[in-house]
């Protein structure tokens, strides 16, 4: 899996097929990013996966990007945590607006 650096990004934006926010809870974002040649998480200049703390954080960081398609994927463990079976589908994607408010 190949590593973006953030660093790299702001430096020169990229075209980014996909981009998969995955939503954990206590308002915890990482990214994962699909281009033509690759797939990976978004790093921080301290080489680890680089967290984001909410939705419009995403989108300006990513505003000078060309993004394809945004998704936000979001892992629920709640079925688990109160004793029922686990869900057949492991998580669920909705579309995820890259749209500036204005």
């Amino acid at each position: 899996m190949h590593k973006f650096p953030i660093t790299e990004i702001k430096k020169s934006p990229i075209n980014i097929a996909k981009l998969e926010v995955q939503s954990f809870e206590m308002n915890v974002y990482l990214v994962k990013l699909y281009t033509d040649t690759a797939e990976g998480f978004v790093y921080d200049a301290n080489d680890r996966p680089m967290r984001f703390n909410n939705s419009q954080q995403i989108r300006d960081t990513f505003e000078f990007c060309t993004v394809v398609e945004a998704v936000m994927v979001h892992d629920s463990p709640y079925d688990e945590m109160i004793g029922n079976p686990n869900k057949p589908e492991a998580s669920m994607a909705m579309p995820f607006s890259m749209q500036q408010p204005y």
